[in-house]
C-alpha cells in the first residue's frame, strides 16, 4: 500500500520540479520579449509600436544581474548608454530590429541604411547585410549625434553643449 503513494509523491515532485526550472526567471542574455503598444521606450516615453525601428540594451554594472531596457528607435538607444556609467561593460549587449522583418540583430554588427522614417527621426534602419553606403556601428553612432546636434531633437540639452566622445574621438 505504500508502494503507489511513494510513486504519486515521485510524480508531483517531478511536476513540480519541472514547474520550477520553467520559471526560472528571464534570460540574462539576449533580446527580450516586446510588448508592443504596451511598453514605452526608457529614454523618451513613447510607446514602442514600430516593430522595424525598436533597440533592446541589455546591462547595467559590473557584477550585478543585467537589466533589459527597451526604445523606440537606436538614437535613443545610443544617447542614453552613452549617458550611464556602465557603457563601456563588454557585457553590454545592444539589439536593433531588421527594418525590413523586424528580426532582432546584435547592433554592433548590424549595418545601417539612412533616410528611413524612424520613430525619433534619427533615419536609421538596421540590416545584417552591409550593401553600398550602409553604416556600420561606430558610423551609425556618429550619425545620430549628427542628427542630435542639428535637430536637437529630444535630447533637452543646450545645443552647444559638448557630445561624448566615440571611440576616442570627439564626436562632430
Amino acid at each position: 500500500m505504500r508502494k503507489p503513494f511513494a510513486v504519486v509523491h515521485t510524480i508531483l515532485g517531478a511536476i513540480l520540479l519541472m514547474q520550477l526550472c520553467a520559471c526560472s526567471g528571464k534570460p540574462d542574455s539576449g533580446p527580450g520579449k516586446v510588448r508592443w503598444d504596451q511598453e514605452i521606450c526608457t529614454r523618451c516615453a513613447m510607446a514602442l509600436s514600430d516593430r522595424h525601428y525598436a533597440a533592446q540594451i541589455r546591462g547595467g554594472p559590473a557584477g550585478q544581474k543585467p537589466k533589459l531596457y527597451k526604445f523606440d528607435d537606436i538614437g535613443c538607444a545610443v544617447i542614453w548608454l552613452d549617458q550611464q556609467q556602465w557603457k563601456d561593460n563588454p557585457a553590454v549587449e545592444i539589439w536593433v530590429n531588421d527594418y525590413r522583418n523586424g528580426k532582432w540583430l546584435d547592433a554592433r554588427k548590424a549595418w545601417y541604411i539612412t533616410g528611413k522614417k524612424t520613430p525619433m527621426d534619427y533615419a536609421l534602419g538596421a540590416q545584417p547585410e552591409r550593401t553600398a553606403g550602409a553604416l556600420d556601428f561606430t558610423q551609425a553612432r556618429k550619425h545620430v549625434y549628427e542628427v542630435e546636434k542639428r535637430l536637437s531633437l529630444h535630447s533637452g540639452l543646450p545645443v552647444n553643449q559638448p557630445l561624448p566622445k566615440i571611440n576616442g574621438e570627439k564626436a562632430q
